[in-house]
């Protein structure tokens, strides 16, 4: 019997980008470090070097993915026009883009994030989104284009209208000619509820 080798060129790394291929094509249920191994060419105990379960693994996917969200939102924000209303257009298209393009991988994070043995490093990554949202509103209520109160409160109708709209396109349940329209109604509505 052929032995596989333990040196992988950054088997973490390779590891994750082959787990979340497997996620989004089989689901979580499907995922096992020895598969994961195989499928890189390494042997089966190499894997538990960076992980040391399938739970392990599962929370440094969604760890990744709230990183990733991160950078895309933060980037979004910042190529926006200076209004809170351009901002909330690009970091809307922002949101559902990433939703639609990491689906499989968007409905982990917000799984594993409620696990009560969620490590501090993936708490502190789920909260970050909420972080997110509540300075966008308190930018947008220093400058008078968003109304007075606390930001929290304004903050989640403002992220459950993108994330229900998110959830909308991929579920399939708009036609891919509705969304760009969708998409700027759902901010219309979000920018006049946020209105002074």
């Amino acid at each position: 019997m052929k032995t596989r080798p333990y040196h992988h060129g950054d088997l973490r790394a390779a590891l994750l980008a082959r787990a979340e291929r497997m996620l989004r094509d089989k689901g979580p249920g499907a995922l096992s470090l020895r598969e994961l191994a195989r499928g890189i060419g390494v042997s089966h105990a190499a894997p538990s070097r960076h992980f040391k379960d399938k739970q392990a693994l599962l929370d440094a996917l969604a760890l990744e993915g709230f990183g990733r969200l991160a950078a895309v939102m933060t980037a979004a924000r910042e190529e926006a026009g200076g209004s809170f209303a351009d901002r909330m257009v690009a970091v809307g298209r922002a949101y559902v883009g990433f939703a639609t393009d990491n689906a499989v991988l968007l409905d982990l994070m917000y799984a594993v994030k409620h696990d009560p043995a969620a490590s501090r490093e993936l708490t502190d990554a789920s909260y970050w989104l909420a972080g997110f949202a509540m300075r966008m509103i308190e930018d947008g209520q220093r400058t008078g284009e968003v109304r007075e109160g606390p930001a929290e409160r304004i903050g989640l109708p403002v992220m459950s209208a993108l994330h229900g709209f998110a959830a909308l396109v991929v579920s399939g349940a708009l036609h891919t000619e509705e969304i760009d329209q969708g998409l700027a109604d759902t901010v219309g509505f979000i920018l006049r509820g946020c209105a002074p």
